[in-house]
């Protein structure tokens, strides 16, 4: 039998960091389960297959549906808290390998870094050099000599 995509114990983390359900107060279809979209997530993003593609026989809703409650998720900040709470676990096992860290400006303040950005030099705009004509001296229509 093949490996889960969402295994039970990674579930178990995970739910508690889920929005609760939006209200709907004109009725409407029942919404795709919070596990059945987040596997349609996990299946996309580990496949590689377009959203659109998504087989419907995984039970996992639409293509569309697992792509707008991953976005409502990324807003929701759940991705976030869970790195958190994931690292948090490692950390208290001492189960992360710090050689294989790598930090750069987009997650770490650069030391003494500026207060505001420098300003950006403004370049004027300028016409293109013409390729049909010479920057040589016209020439003259009096006869010398």
């Amino acid at each position: 039998m093949s490996k889960p995509l969402l295994p039970d114990d990674l579930w178990a983390v995970i739910e508690p960091l889920l929005p609760p359900e939006p209200p709907k107060p004109k009725g409407g279809r029942p919404r795709v389960p919070d596990r059945a979209a987040l596997t349609g997530i996990l299946f996309v993003l580990r496949s590689g297959t377009p959203w659109e593609l998504l087989p419907q026989e995984m039970g996992c809703g639409s293509g569309m549906t697992c792509w707008r409650r991953l976005r409502d998720w990324q807003k929701a900040g759940v991705w976030e808290r869970l790195q958190r709470v994931l690292l948090d676990r490692l950390g208290r096992r001492n189960a992360i390998d710090f050689r294989r860290a790598a930090l750069d400006s987009a997650s770490v303040a650069a030391k003494r870094g500026a207060l505001r950005p420098a300003r950006t030099r403004r370049i004027a705009a300028r016409r293109a050099p013409s390729v049909t004509s010479s920057p040589m001296r016209k020439a003259s229509h009096s006869q010398s000599g």
